[in-house]
């Protein structure tokens, strides 16, 4: 099964002047765990995920302060669509993050996150097993 196959395309695309708590609100509404951030004046693109929030938080640092963009990471590992869920696994679990940005190109078409990965796979592993038995 492919990244296509799996991300998902309802991405969730905020600015780096989104402060943290305008983020965890729109990523609870929208019920995901990372917002793709566009930096249209760095030319990047970036992820911000309810980890980032978190360790903010804990640092004791003002949600209504803190800015997307001073907690977005933009060392950023992207997958392609055509990649295989077994790629964007291995990526995930050498990086140690939970979600990858999908680009067709240079544009950000979706994300595909370790749930994402469990959700297609669990269904063929449970087939699997009951036709060993």
């Amino acid at each position: 099964m492919l990244v296509r196959d799996a991300m998902s395309t309802m991405v969730l695309t905020i600015g780096p002047d989104h402060t943290l708590r305008q983020a965890a609100r729109l990523m609870s509404a929208r019920r995901v765990g990372a917002a793709v951030v566009l930096d249209t004046d760095a030319g990047g693109v970036g992820i911000l995920t309810e980890r980032d929030i978190l360790n903010s938080l804990g640092a004791n640092q003002d949600p209504d302060q803190e800015t997307a963009g001073a907690h977005t990471t933009t060392d950023v590992v992207f997958a392609a669509p055509s990649w295989t869920l077994e790629d964007a696994a291995d990526a995930m679990a050498h990086g140690g993050f939970r979600h990858l940005i999908v680009l067709d190109g240079r544009e950000p078409v979706g994300i595909v996150s370790v749930r994402d990965i469990i959700r297609c796979w669990a269904p063929r592993h449970r087939h699997a097993g009951a036709l060993q038995t």
